[in-house]
């Protein structure tokens, strides 16, 4: 170690690896961070920068293993005694550890703070009594994340615009409104309830081909029973209530009209069950001003 600090690494070597490569054992093995690129065999793999051959720098360290990829990176595995000499041949520019990768929705949770908020009982900070509606391009109302532990729904309803009412379906627009179908929680029940996914369909058609809306669903409520409690969204005891868009063109995009009448049901439902009403709302435009300053 004392050649590695004579040296300095040249200025080579990441700082994260210098603080592994000065850590002791014991420091280094209890910690995943410290560890991640090192072996018990006293090899490392490392990421290289450099510049010229590529059989240059193998026929410099034949001991050591290298992978050539573009844009003159390499992966090599070398012995820990030989990266002091590694970083003191001419041809290597930087030479720096792996880093862990981990799922985005874990990493953004411990930044929110919000794993700690959750898990601290005490705040009771966990949604329920709130109501939040999603107005997006539909749910998977099926996902266990938006289902109760009894295996039924937790949407209190699913206002679909694109499913034309029939009323000898049974199926309704909501009161006040001429578009769409209004499902109730009690014919989700009956859906979730169906032995096929065809039977399911036939009760409740309501689908979310994109995918968006039941990905917002989940971060603002998810419950994350599909995860066995890992993956929870914000509120994960809140009820829900979701409003699948319409559109006037089958090939467009929704416009205003469906956006102000799913806002005014939801708000209406808010009031009439007398419950605090949260609005989730990915749809935008280019309407209006983009200086951030409201006009008169």
């Amino acid at each position: 170690m004392d050649n590695m600090n004579t040296m300095d690494f040249n200025q080579k070597i990441d700082v994260s690896l210098r603080a592994s490569l000065e850590a002791t054992p014991v420091e280094r093995n209890a910690s995943d961070d410290l560890s991640t690129g090192s072996s018990s065999d006293g090899f490392w793999n490392l990421i290289v920068l450099y510049t010229g051959s590529p059989q240059t720098l193998q026929n410099e360290f034949p001991s050591s293993s290298f992978t050539f990829l573009l844009g003159n990176y390499a992966i090599v595995k070398i012995s820990e005694d030989d990266i002091p000499s590694l970083a003191a041949f001419p041809q290597v520019i930087y030479i720096e550890r792996p880093r862990q990768l981990f799922f985005e929705i874990v990493s953004a949770r411990q930044a929110s703070c919000l794993s700690a908020i959750q898990e601290n009982s005490s705040y009771g900070l966990t949604g329920k009594g709130i109501l939040i509606s999603v107005i997006d391009s539909g749910i998977d109302y099926a996902h266990p994340d938006f289902c109760n532990p009894d295996k039924t729904t937790r949407l209190v309803a699913l206002w679909d615009q694109t499913i034309l009412a029939d009323p000898s379906a049974g199926r309704f627009a909501p009161a006040g409104y001429s578009q769409g179908t209004l499902f109730s929680p009690e014919q989700i029940n009956a859906a979730l309830q169906a032995d096929t996914f065809e039977q399911r369909m036939e009760l409740v058609p309501s689908t979310d081909v994109t995918g968006h809306g039941t990905h917002v669903a989940g971060i603002a409520a998810g419950n994350g029973r599909a995860s066995g409690g890992l993956y929870r969204g914000i509120a994960p005891e809140s009820s829900l209530l979701a409003v699948k868009l319409g559109s006037p063109d089958p090939k467009g995009f929704p416009n205003t009209i469906e956006l102000m009448q799913a806002v005014d049901f939801s708000v209406r439902y808010a009031i009439e069950h007398t419950v605090p009403l949260v609005i989730n709302l990915s749809f935008g435009n280019t309407y209006g001003s983009h200086s951030g300053v409201s006009h008169s």
